[in-house]
């Protein structure tokens, strides 16, 4: 059981499971009928895919992995597993997981494939020359969603573009507010996620704040194209304007912890939103 355990953390199951269930939202969202097995097969298609890019991510960051608090214990920093072993695994995940997309529709396992790309070959080297890096992983961060629908549908459409665009923004805030509170350990590692030249001030905050307002307006284009109803409209508008009111307190406070609480924030945003529009879906 031992020797199984450094392969399971490979997979930061935490991160991998949140995207999971993101791709999930996104097949349960769209106007099908959704049988069971479809809905496990997809669950563990997102899961797979993002273990096999977080594994990419770990293979290519194994010496600065070395050099944080919070990434140093992990398998390959300590040895506890070689690179070939790491590759190997991350491979064959990655295969299952596009086979698994390839099930519902060939397009789903495009964009799966992308995103695999985007994260582990664009995005992570990207983390050493830039805030872009957040842009970059912006991308495949918002695919889940949409991957789910067209999963469901076999389309592209505006529905699933509107999903795409409400995770794509709240990447930003997301994973600013990550690097603002992990910022000591990254500068080990020499990434330079946070806008504004790095500096951790009320121009770095307002920036933040910028990008979650969009997070306001959009989550009312779910009700006009008619996926959902007006109450999860309200729900959506609401925990928009909640999680805006945290970026002015950490432009009042540009500290650590009003950046934890936001970071917080935004898990609980992605969470609230999801249930609530699932809740309130349309029925076919």
């Amino acid at each position: 059981m031992s020797s199984i355990k450094p392969y399971i953390a490979l997979l930061k199951s935490r991160l991998s499971m949140t995207v999971a269930f993101s791709g999930t939202f996104g097949y349960l969202l769209a106007p099908n009928e959704h049988k069971p097995v479809g809905i496990i097969l997809i669950s563990l298609a997102g899961f797979v895919l993002t273990g096999a890019a977080n594994i990419v991510n770990q293979l290519k960051e194994i010496e600065l992995d070395k050099l944080m608090k919070r990434t140093a214990k992990r398998p390959l920093p300590t040895e506890t597993l070689s690179p070939t072993q790491a590759r190997n695994f991350g491979y064959v995940l990655a295969v299952i997981a596009l086979v698994l997309l390839s099930y519902f529709t060939w397009k789903a396992a495009v964009i799966g494939l992308i995103s695999y790309i985007l994260y582990g070959y664009v995005y992570t080297p990207l983390k050493r020359v830039g805030p872009i890096s957040v842009f970059v992983g912006a991308f495949p961060g918002a695919f889940p969603p949409m991957i789910g629908w067209v999963a469901a549908t076999g389309h592209f459409g505006w529905e699933p573009g509107i999903l795409f665009a409400i995770q794509f923004f709240w990447q930003f805030p997301h994973f600013w507010a990550i690097a603002w509170v992990a910022d000591a350990d990254y500068r080990k590692a020499g990434f330079k996620m946070l806008p504004n030249d790095g500096k951790k001030d009320i121009k770095t905050a307002f920036t933040i704040m910028i990008y979650t307002l969009f997070l306001v307006p959009l989550g009312f284009v779910p009700y006009l194209l008619h996926i959902t109803g007006i109450q999860s409209a309200i729900i959506t508008v609401v925990a928009g304007i909640l999680f805006l009111c945290q970026t002015f307190y950490l432009m009042m406070r540009p500290t650590d912890k009003a950046a934890k609480w936001m970071m917080f924030g935004s898990f609980f945003y992605l969470i609230i939103i999801q249930i609530a529009l699932l809740f309130d879906k349309v029925s076919p």
